[in-house]
């Protein structure tokens, strides 16, 4: 049997038995890739210190870098924890959905430390797919899980992208079809008294101000707490060239509204200039890019307000030095 068919073998559709088995993995100490309504995670069995230091080897991932354990509800949450009013109330808002928050981490909590990277805080979040719900609900533990690619790579949007990517390492493949997000969740730190947005993401910075008041944003080169901070992050093999007008020669062209008179676009994330069809599109039109033919990637400029402000946020560190 080759790689190639290998691969195919261990992705699933996503349907009752195959969650089951997915379950059974977890619970047995195994990884499984499976799709949120933001990106594929790379799931592990959160409580089994073993299984959370294979996400690390499976992805190439430095151990600083803290994990986002999955749960199906803030009541799960509030076992590994300390949920504040702030947190119940942004929880009652948002989860299910595309947010992330930073808590105390319980004394008592059965998360592996390395969820935490040694950190006094733990990332928790319920996501709002039907599968990783499921998944959640038929494995009975919280689920370690960040994005099923390569560390520092462009985020899978797909199932055919963690095949790619990771191939065999990932387990069993869930495959429930194309993330209908396809923008990570952002990351609120409420360990202190001020809220501190530390990655932009699918719920944007204003909703969370029309919650809870104030929300500072943490600046680049601040120390890594969360998932998705490191300086250099979702980067393709081409280098990325921002706020671009047109593609050079040799250059595919990532467009957004109306492409440059006379030049077809290679990929629009969107005609209209609609963010949210953006932010769905953003990483599986860099996959596609990302390839031999081109010298680089050039992208038009997106507007820095609601969700624009994850898709720069990503782009920045796509294109950061790596």
């Amino acid at each position: 049997m080759n790689k190639r068919q290998e691969h195919r073998n261990n992705r699933r559709a996503a349907d009752d038995a195959a969650i089951a088995e997915a379950a059974e993995i977890l619970r047995q100490g195994g990884l499984v890739a499976f799709p949120t309504e933001t990106v594929y995670g790379l799931g592990a069995d959160a409580t089994d210190d073993r299984a959370v230091a294979a996400i690390f080897a499976a992805k190439g991932r430095p151990q600083f870098n803290p994990l986002i354990v999955h749960v199906p509800h803030i009541e799960a949450a509030a076992r590994e924890v300390v949920a504040d009013a702030r947190a119940r109330r942004i929880a009652a808002r948002f989860w299910p959905g595309a947010l992330s928050l930073v808590l105390p981490r319980r004394s008592e909590s059965r998360v592996s430390l390395l969820c935490s990277a040694g950190l006094p805080s733990l990332a928790v979040r319920a996501p709002r797919h039907p599968v990783a719900q499921a998944l959640l609900k038929a494995a009975g533990r919280p689920i370690a899980a960040p994005s099923a690619n390569p560390s520092g790579a462009v985020s899978p949007t797909d199932a055919a992208h963690v095949v790619q990517g990771l191939g065999e390492a990932a387990g069993m493949i869930l495959d429930g079809g194309p993330c209908p997000l396809g923008l990570e969740s952002s990351i609120l730190d409420l360990t202190g008294a001020d809220p501190v947005l530390l990655r932009p993401g699918g719920v944007t910075r204003e909703d969370l101000e029309a919650e809870i008041g104030p929300i500072s944003l943490a600046g680049r080169h601040a120390a890594i707490t969360a998932p998705g901070m490191m300086e250099s992050h979702y980067a393709p093999r081409l280098p990325l060239r921002l706020n671009a007008r047109a593609a050079r020669p040799g250059e595919a062209l990532l467009a957004f509204g109306p492409p440059p008179e006379g030049e077809a676009a290679t990929e629009n994330l969107s005609p209209s200039g609609d963010l949210l069809e953006a932010a769905a599109k953003l990483f599986a039109a860099l996959h596609r890019l990302d390839r031999p033919g081109f010298t680089g990637i050039a992208v038009m400029a997106i507007p820095e307000t609601g969700l624009g402000a994850a898709i720069n946020d990503r782009l920045r560190r796509a294109a950061a030095p790596r």
